[in-house]
């Protein structure tokens, strides 16, 4: 098994794309990539943040996870 690339939210915030993999939210929450694409497949909303489902692949707006880390219902960029 890979070793999972840690994260701060403020590294997330300063990086250079408009979307996460789930790799990189994973390593921000501590959490295991594969649940979130499960889950993200199953029921995406309940995961607290938009996603995108294309086939097998999973991406997350950045600031739609950036809002919710810190607390915010809104899905867009503020």
């Amino acid at each position: 098994m890979a070793k999972l690339t840690r994260y701060t939210l403020e590294e997330i915030e300063a990086m250079d794309r408009e979307y996460l993999t789930p790799a990189i939210v994973a390593g921000c929450m501590h959490w295991d990539p594969y649940t979130i694409n499960i889950q993200a497949h199953q029921d995406p909303k309940s995961l607290g943040f938009n996603v995108i489902v294309k086939g097998r692949r999973v991406i997350i707006p950045k600031w739609s996870f950036i809002n919710f880390c810190r607390g915010n219902n809104v899905g867009a960029r503020a």
